[in-house]
């Protein structure tokens, strides 16, 4: 199978989902004949012109409110928001139209809006365009919270963003972005709510989140040089949340370690833990364990901002601490 980049992937579902649906328009800031800041639109300028790709100006809640209401009138509008931080401007409209106008109108309004933007840490970004703020948005009735971290998951479930009738907040994390992976050329969809088993393992599971998944993987490798086989899970969507993948796994391990470059106060780390708590414990022959970013602003030193994410020897270390207990 051809080999291509994340972005690629989420640029050929777009493409697809565009020539086949008249009512899908983009806008942001530099989408238009730029390509936007992370090439998530080159190209689809050239074939649609500026009625289908908008430029902006720096109005996030503006365009937000736009793009819901064109939504209510049966418009399937695309936010691309660059980096997720600026999405924070557009709480307001977000929290109180998007998510509840399908409950306000008994469902006879639907809400297919979909909502994209770059999260995470790295290449020194510094605080204002480090975030991720997916807890905020699974915490929040009414969103669906994707977050893949393969191309081929990438494409599978963007397009099936593209064609859902719930507002779909669709994170991509910058240091994967241009990582290659196969990918099918056909069109394809993902459900959401379906966990992958990343890797199989027998001794512990590992949830990992974004880009924590590439990390856990490597850890994997060392750790079964010392013999423990490690079981990792990477979610895809955060809210529906396939929690019972996670309890498959923790049936036959006994063990489960959550990794997380976001906070762990109130993270989705401990949300995973609750459930599996509430619906294993029997399973469970450890406590559960999370490791999680520092609970601090994201430095732009990159000495200081690499220091705030778990590294791949951090996975290992909590691993050996967690098959000790």
């Amino acid at each position: 199978m051809r080999e291509i980049t994340f972005i690629e992937a989420t640029r050929e579902a777009l493409a697809t989902a565009m020539a086949r649906d008249a009512s899908i328009f983009v806008v942001g800031e530099g989408i238009g004949p730029r390509g936007g800041n992370f090439n998530t639109t080159t190209g689809l300028y050239d074939l649609y012109g500026p009625e289908r790709l908008r430029d902006t100006p720096i109005s996030e809640r503006g365009f937000v409110g736009m793009c819901t209401g064109a939504a209510m009138t049966g418009s399937r509008p695309i936010v691309d928001f660059m980096f997720v931080d600026f999405i924070l401007d557009a709480m307001g409209e977000l929290i109180n139209q998007a998510a509840k106008m399908q409950y306000m109108s008994s469902g006879r309004l639907k809400m297919p809006l979909v909502l994209r933007g770059c999260i995470g840490i790295g290449h020194s970004a510094a605080t204002h365009h480090s975030g991720s703020y997916f807890p905020h948005f699974v915490n929040i009735p009414g969103f669906r919270v994707v977050v893949p971290t393969t191309p081929y998951d990438a494409k599978g479930l963007f397009a099936t963003a593209l064609v859902s009738n719930d507002p779909v907040i669709f994170l991509e994390h910058k240091s994967i972005l241009f990582q290659k992976g196969p990918v099918p050329e056909t069109e394809y969809r993902i459900p959401f709510g379906q966990a992958n088993v990343s890797r199989t393992g027998s001794d512990c599971t590992v949830v990992a989140v974004g880009a924590m998944v590439g990390k856990t993987l490597q850890a994997c490798q060392e750790l079964a040089q010392s013999g423990v086989d490690v079981e990792v899970i990477d979610p895809r969507t955060l809210n529906p949340l396939d929690v019972d993948t996670v309890l498959e796994s923790v049936h036959k391990t006994g063990r489960l370690l959550i990794v997380d470059e976001t906070f762990q106060p109130c993270g989705i780390g401990a949300e995973i833990s609750a459930q599996v708590t509430d619906r294993g414990f029997d399973d469970l022959d450890a406590p559960i364990r999370r490791l999680n970013g520092a609970y601090a602003p994201t430095p732009y030193s990159p000495a200081l901002e690499s220091a705030v994410v778990p590294s791949v020897a951090d996975i290992v270390a909590a691993v050996q601490d967690l098959m000790a207990e």
